[in-house]
């Protein structure tokens, strides 16, 4: 009987544990995204940013770039993000800029677009090129977002925000 008795635990034991695993193994309803890295980056009159795929030479164009305004043809802000899980409405990745004052008041700015979670990271760039960038001036802080349905999931900002 007693052996009876150590079988039901064992087995009352072992049900325990399987349903915490299984609770354990499906993620809650909400998607977690996060911004990785924003790296703001000029574009030349022809709309790129480097002459070559090697790092050192784009660090060296873009030293050129900030130097010589006159050679610019727009500013494109590239943002690495990760987001996983299901997500109930449609991410949306926004980048908020504050540029240099024109008169009175700062110009402000705001790009946005549509991500999609998946499992692995991704790169996304948002582009501010033609009579817009010439508008906004220069660029002395950004703020970029990641949201869900209007709920805040994660930001990356500059120094100056």
């Amino acid at each position: 009987m007693a052996a009876g008795k150590l079988a039901d635990v064992r087995r009352c034991f072992f049900l325990c544990l399987f349903c915490a695993l299984t609770a354990a193994a499906f993620p809650a309803v909400a998607a977690s995204a996060r911004v990785l890295k924003v790296l703001p980056q000029f574009l030349d009159l022809n709309g790129k940013h480097t002459l070559s795929p090697s790092l050192f030479e784009r660090d060296a164009y873009q030293a050129i770039l900030r130097e010589h305004p006159e050679r610019r043809s727009g500013l494109r802000f590239d943002v690495w993000w990760k987001a996983r899980g299901p997500a109930r409405a449609p991410l949306k990745l926004r980048l908020e800029l504050r540029g240099t004052a024109n008169g009175q008041l700062p110009t402000q700015m705001v790009l946005e677009t549509e991500v999609k979670p998946g499992f692995f990271s991704h790169w996304v760039s948002l582009p501010m090129t033609g009579e817009e960038f010439r508008k906004f001036g220069e660029v002395t802080a950004w703020r970029a977002t990641i949201s869900e349905d209007g709920a805040q999931l994660d930001e990356q900002k500059s120094f100056l925000w």
